[in-house]
């Protein structure tokens, strides 16, 4: 029988105190002890990408990472996107203008890695954001309307930046 860890990790900004089993996914963590049920568990194999979090402003699959690897690190969640006054992220805004999602079921993890991708550098063409989005699957087939909001998102952060 494994001993309980306790962790402290910021998520969305908030800190937060957990006692949880070294096995643990982050994924179930923050579903099941912090109830942030926005990040979803597709396949729990790390092949679909709807539990994309970032940590450190870098993506990662939340259902492949050990809480305890995110001990002391700084969680970002679909909760955590939108502005405290409730104005959605401009990757969020633009997947609703465009339509790029469907069903919905792999959306939080598609903006959160849309974050990543426009964040990174790699939202230069439709070619690279494609490449980069790779690793999340959409079942309805929205992908042509993922790549336009990611295009004009990145736009409209790039003119935010100046």
């Amino acid at each position: 029988m494994s001993e309980n860890l306790q962790l402290q990790l910021a998520i969305n900004g908030q800190p937060h105190t957990m006692r949880v089993d070294p096995r643990v996914t982050l994924l179930d963590a923050l579903r099941e002890h912090l109830t942030l049920t926005g990040t979803k568990k597709g396949c729990d194999q790390g092949q679909c990408g709807a539990c994309t979090v970032l940590i450190n402003g870098k993506r990662v699959l939340s259902c492949l990472t050990l809480a305890a690897q995110a001990n002391g690190q700084s969680v970002t969640t679909i909760e955590g996107l939108a502005q405290a006054d409730g104005t959605l992220h401009p990757v969020q805004a633009r997947f609703l203008e465009h339509d790029a999602f469907q069903c919905g079921y792999c959306t939080p993890g598609q903006i959160m890695s849309a974050v990543a991708c426009i964040d990174e550098g790699h939202a230069g063409s439709a070619d690279e954001i494609r490449e980069y989005m790779s690793g999340n699957l959409c079942r309805c087939g929205a992908y042509p309307n993922i790549v336009e909001a990611i295009q004009q998102a990145a736009a409209d952060l790039s003119k935010e930046a100046t």
